[in-house]
């Protein structure tokens, strides 16, 4: 519905962005709970009720909506009750049934890659977390939205080699990571920290946008401590847009 060219993204809140590539916006992640209608994660540092903090006053136009993995801070029961149950909705195959079985008609699982509206949406991998751990989060996925320029949205991983890997094939012209350094009382962070972000920055000449911060109880790293230790990071507040 966005008639701007180019390429976008607009932090809404924690990992859920409008990207607009060309003159298509995507919905990435939507979770719409009002602040603290949902418990904390457990096992975690602290109890804080999510999300942490309110949905910022923004308009939200798109033309599909698309989704990492359900885990229920990036898909939550607000989402599911507000959203057309006719709007496009790509996802990872192997969690396609549930959207059906939510009442949505037009889901379109994306084993490897898909158009639509002039932009072609390739399904990238994710690890989400090291160890046991990230077999025990479940799959998770990244999108790449690919049209007259590129966008990476790499999703809730971790930096390693497939991430590079995407980085080199694809090239995109923006990059948008989870950050946070989300993690459980035991065990390593699950998904990018500082390092990582540092890491994602030296192999790409993408502008690179770090969102998932601040909203979720178990996301440590904070936007002023990842400004004053990485150079070159756009980390947007809630509601912010960032353009190409």
């Amino acid at each position: 519905m966005s008639t701007t060219t180019g390429a976008s993204v607009q932090l809404i809140r924690n990992a859920t962005v409008l990207v607009t590539v060309g003159d298509t916006t995507f919905l990435v992640d939507p979770i719409f709970s009002p602040a603290g209608a949902n418990p904390p994660v457990s096992n975690s540092p602290n109890d804080r009720r999510n999300p942490l903090v309110p949905m910022p006053d923004v308009d939200l136009s798109y033309d599909a909506v698309v989704v990492t993995h359900r885990h229920p801070d990036h898909w939550d029961e607000a989402a599911q009750e507000e959203l057309a149950d006719d709007v496009p909705l790509f996802c990872q195959p192997s969690e396609a049934d549930a959207f059906t079985e939510e009442g949505f008609v037009d889901v379109r699982p994306v084993e490897d890659e898909v158009s639509f509206a002039g932009v072609t949406i390739h399904r990238t991998p994710g690890r989400h977390g090291h160890g046991e751990l990230a077999e025990d989060m479940g799959p998770v996925s990244g999108f790449v939205f690919e049209a007259d320029e590129t966008v990476y949205v790499a999703g809730d991983t971790i930096w390693y080699e497939p991430v590079q890997e995407t980085l080199d094939r694809f090239a995109p012209e923006l990059v948008v990571l989870n950050g946070g350094e989300a993690q459980f009382e035991q065990g390593a962070p699950i998904t990018m920290g500082i390092e990582d972000i540092a890491a994602v920055r030296d192999a790409t000449d993408a502008m690179v946008v770090v969102v998932h911060m601040e909203a979720i109880n178990h996301c440590l790293l904070t936007r002023d401590e990842l400004r004053s230790a990485t150079e070159a990071v756009h980390v947007p507040e809630d509601g912010e847009q960032i353009r190409l």
